[in-house]
């Protein structure tokens, strides 16, 4: 069972809604969400649907005949669904009524979280900027640039100095049909250069950019502080125990399939939705399985059509539903060429351009190539959040 707080404010999307769930669309408001519950049992169903009605505000349903399951999709605003949640609970039914709370509360209340970084904490009231550092010879935008532990070093102090909150460091490509590296090569790329930073500049926050458990465990023990995993644990699910162990934020994002496959012909009937329910189920596992210091990041252009990587920041608020920080990867990729018929070393621009949207849409940690044109985003962003720190002139 999921919920979902959907942006139907967006035309296109009330109309697609509208559409599942045979609403009228005389509805359409600028200032109405919904909330959409999926899978719930024909009792649940019942009661929301009856609660709902009783506090006169408009509901739809929709059965599910494949799985025997039902959804429900709420009109209104977020302080009615918090009325509903409230209603819920007293109904007795307070496992339901809880998590209906808790998706409401992560919206709304989404800026007083934070992730944690030993005993720092990363608030979210600000965005957060993590330069990219690839020690690859393939790697989409600077394959090959940093193929070396003196150039990989140096291009990573020069983003510290520019700004970098964080430092993200791959040793594997992940451009579309890039073929796997073996942990081994990964492990000799990578750690010398971690090593090599912290020398230089102790205290750099480091994130090692892997899906490997071993390649992870060796990173964190030399000193990375981060991990960020593009298979969200579906390729090697042993990395949970090391990020575990090490008590380490795990960044989770969506993918299908893998780097080598996964822009074979990509299909969604909603990405919005079905990337929510794929990172809200990792999330779960992750969970169970004792790791809580998490961050999602929605996977812009892995795995996903032109059209759906526009369609995931114009709806990218919806993912603060989750309860953990959205972090957001975009810099010079392949979608913005395309749309905008630019080469690589011509997406700087574009590139501040959506990072910016997304900032304002929820994300919270940017990963980009370009660290001083992403720290103007941080510091407008601040001054927009707090218009007083900034200086009359």
């Amino acid at each position: 069972m999921y919920l979902q707080i959907i942006n139907i404010n967006f035309e296109d999307v009330f109309k697609r809604y509208a559409k599942i769930y045979n609403v009228y669309h005389q509805l359409y408001e600028k200032d109405l969400y919904g909330l959409e519950f999926r899978g719930l049992t024909k009792k649940q169903a019942d009661l929301v649907n009856n609660l709902v009605l009783a506090s006169k505000e408009i509901c739809y349903r929709k059965e599910s005949t494949q799985i025997k399951s039902f959804d429900i999709l709420v009109l209104g605003t977020l302080g009615k669904f918090k009325e509903i949640a409230k209603d819920i609970i007293s109904s007795g039914n307070e496992d339901l009524g809880m998590k209906t709370s808790t998706v409401i509360s992560n919206y709304s209340e989404y800026d007083k979280k934070y992730f944690q970084i030993e005993e720092n904490k990363y608030f979210l009231n600000t965005c957060h900027i993590m330069g990219i550092v690839n020690i690859t010879p393939d790697s989409f935008s600077d394959g090959g640039k940093y193929n070396s532990t003196e150039k990989a070093v140096e291009h990573a102090i020069n983003l510290i100095d520019d700004g970098a909150d964080i430092i993200d460091i791959g040793g594997e490509s992940s451009r579309p049909g890039a073929d796997a590296v073996e942990a081994e090569e990964e492990i000799a790329r990578v750690i010398p250069v971690i090593k090599e930073i912290l020398v230089q500049r102790p205290g750099t926050v480091i994130s090692i950019d892997t899906y490997k458990s071993i390649v992870a465990e060796e990173a964190i023990i030399n000193g990375a502080k981060i991990v960020n995993d593009i298979s969200a644990f579906s390729i090697d699910d042993r990395i949970l125990r090391v990020v575990k162990k090490h008590k380490v934020p795990y960044i989770i994002m969506h993918m299908r399939g893998t780097p080598k496959n996964m822009q074979d012909s990509p299909h969604y009937n909603d990405v919005t939705s079905e990337v929510y329910e794929y990172l809200r189920n990792r999330v779960n596992i992750a969970n169970d399985h004792g790791v809580n210091n998490l961050i999602i990041d929605p996977g812009i252009g892995f795995g996903k059509r032109l059209n759906d990587n526009f369609e995931l920041i114009k709806r990218l608020e919806e993912f603060k539903g989750i309860g953990y920080p959205i972090l957001i990867g975009l810099s010079r990729k392949s979608y913005l060429g395309k749309s905008l018929n630019l080469e690589v070393d011509e997406r700087d621009i574009p590139t501040l351009i959506h990072e910016t949207m997304a900032a304002i849409k929820g994300a919270r940690i940017i990963r980009t190539h370009n660290v001083k044109n992403a720290v103007k985003i941080k510091e407008l962003f601040n001054y927009n959040m707090n218009p007083e720190t900034v200086l009359n002139v």
